[in-house]
């Protein structure tokens, strides 16, 4: 079998609003279609990424800003970060998990700072968008074997 996660839609208040901040970001605008029944879809893909966000009007019951957790992947988290802040987005000081593991939901066990010893898997930084979907900055410099 071979499946690849191409979209995740997210929840947002306002599509204008996100659709301006998600490509003030620097995604990429791959579509905003509207149907004559009120259905509207905006896609926007990441710069380098192979998935795509689709936000609108009429495609998901969930509340806006319910999404939590998406990742975004870098080599380099400390120069993604200054230009995501550069380009609008409010994002955090690094930060690592106390246990090294992956991350806690939320703010929980967090340590300031990168992880003192992995330059992989062990780094974040998180923002959210005007509505509150969360996004996390994850770096990866070289991956596990078989990723």
């Amino acid at each position: 079998m071979n499946l690849k996660l191409e979209v995740v839609v997210i929840p947002v208040a306002d599509v204008d609003r996100a659709k301006a901040f998600y490509e003030r970001l620097g995604f990429r605008l791959d579509a905003d279609f509207r149907s004559e029944r009120g259905l509207r879809v905006v896609q926007a893909t990441p710069p380098g990424s192979a998935a795509s966000i689709i936000f609108g009007e009429k495609l998901t019951s969930a509340e806006p800003g319910s999404t939590q957790g998406l990742h975004l992947v870098t080599p380099d988290i400390a120069a993604a970060r200054a230009e995501l802040i550069e380009r609008g987005a409010d994002v955090s000081e690094l930060w690592h998990d106390a246990d090294g593991v992956f991350h806690w939901a939320g703010a929980e066990n967090r340590v300031a700072g990168p992880h003192p010893a992995a330059d992989s898997y062990g780094t974040y930084a998180s923002f959210a968008d005007p509505d509150g979907n969360g996004w996390v900055l994850q770096q990866i410099v070289r991956r596990a074997p078989g990723r």
